[in-house]
């Protein structure tokens, strides 16, 4: 069924279900939701097993903001 929809929606690359599971699990650390949360919701014992999606997702490191950066706007410059 799911090669069937998928060659339907035009996807030419193969899939399995284990692909929807990878694409929902990197979808949710995307969307900020934190690895032992993940993990729970995967069923993974380790989280290890975990971890790995977060090798796949460069959003997650494009929103990551430097404390400094926060620490600019608190002090004005001493004349």
């Amino acid at each position: 069924m799911l090669r069937k929809v998928s060659r339907r929606a035009g996807i030419t690359k193969p899939i399995f279900p284990h692909t929807l599971r990878h694409c929902f699990a990197t979808h949710l650390l995307e969307a900020g939701v934190d690895l032992r949360t993940i993990q729970q919701l995967l069923g993974h014992r380790s989280i290890r097993s975990t971890v790995r999606y977060t090798f796949v997702s460069s959003a997650v490191m494009a929103r990551v903001e430097s404390p400094l950066d926060r620490l600019a706007g608190l002090w004005e410059p001493v004349p």
